[in-house]
């Protein structure tokens, strides 16, 4: 097989779907992909019309819109035809996805077996990566780290290089199950596995928040000063400056601060946390708890 997430012969005129999106920006994307609606149709290319869909309501679902996200899937699967693999597979995907983000995540284990099956059976070996990876973001503890490590296994043994690309991913992904586990010092050991290869492709962003993930697992481990050393020099870098990423990096500062008792230090820090994180949807709705404690140590209003 191969060539998954590639124009195909019949798609020649029409971009590449993937190469549309910007994560940072759901509503946008959206936007930008329902401006090629009405080509797409004209087109009569029901598989890539089918795949657009499912992109479509990936967007909707990060936006938190959930009941538009199914009806735009429900839309994707009323195209599907025998043969269209790689369009069922994609819907099956966005169909988990959307399950999962509506705080339904025991639900969306049997979608994406099911698009791991396929994958599978159909050679695609990206979205097969795809979607063991969504396994082990569903599951929790042992099942997750199982998952995550199939996934990986999945990606290392790849012919198709998008798919070997999703192991940083995955060191991520198995950092955190290890730090959910209380395992900081295996989760240390995956950050630091993935942060050469985000030096290599020099995505300052990515490489940011790897930093702040390995500054994080030493202040766990105890090594406090270093992930205060780490956590202030992220803190100057423009990127980090005035935003959500801004507010995880004030957040840590404090708690390290917090651990070398130096309360009064840390409450500036946790009182611009709180302002710059209490408006983000998907923390209000999972960490509630974790609101109200930089709230309470920063002495917000």
């Amino acid at each position: 097989m191969g060539g998954e997430g590639q124009t195909t012969e019949g798609e020649a005129s029409l971009p590449d779907i993937d190469a549309l999106w910007d994560f940072s920006d759901p509503a946008g994307t959206e936007s930008a992909f329902r401006k090629l609606l009405p080509a797409v149709r004209k087109s009569g290319d029901g598989a890539y019309l089918a795949e657009l869909l499912s992109q479509i309501a990936r967007t909707q679902g990060l936006q938190q819109k959930f009941d538009e996200a199914h009806a735009t899937l429900d839309q994707a699967d009323g195209l599907m035809e025998p043969g269209m693999h790689r369009a069922k597979v994609r819907v099956l995907l966005e169909r988990g996805r959307v399950v999962n983000s509506s705080g339904k995540p025991t639900e969306s284990v049997s979608v994406f077996e099911q698009a791991l099956r396929m994958a599978e059976d159909t050679g695609l070996e990206y979205y097969a990566v795809d979607a063991a990876h969504m396994l082990g973001i569903v599951t929790k503890g042992e099942p997750s780290i199982n998952w995550n490590r199939k996934a990986l296994a999945f990606a290392e043994t790849a012919q198709d290089p998008r798919a070997r690309r999703w192991a940083g991913v995955l060191y991520n992904n198995l950092g955190w199950t290890y730090h959910d586990l209380g395992r900081h010092g295996d989760a240390l050991q995956m950050f630091e596995s993935h942060l050469p290869l985000l030096l290599t492709e020099g995505n300052q962003k990515k490489i940011g928040i790897c930093r702040w993930s390995i500054a994080k697992m030493y202040r766990h481990l105890d090594r406090v000063q270093e992930a205060l050393t780490i956590q202030h020099d992220l803190l100057e870098l423009p990127e980090r400056q005035g935003n959500l990423s801004e507010g995880y990096t004030r957040e840590e500062i404090a708690e390290c601060l917090i651990q070398l008792d130096r309360e009064a230090e840390a409450q500036p820090h946790f009182a611009r946390a709180w302002e710059l994180m209490h408006g983000d949807p998907w923390l209000s709705r999972d960490e509630p708890e974790r609101i109200e404690r930089i709230k309470r140590l920063g002495k917000a209003r």
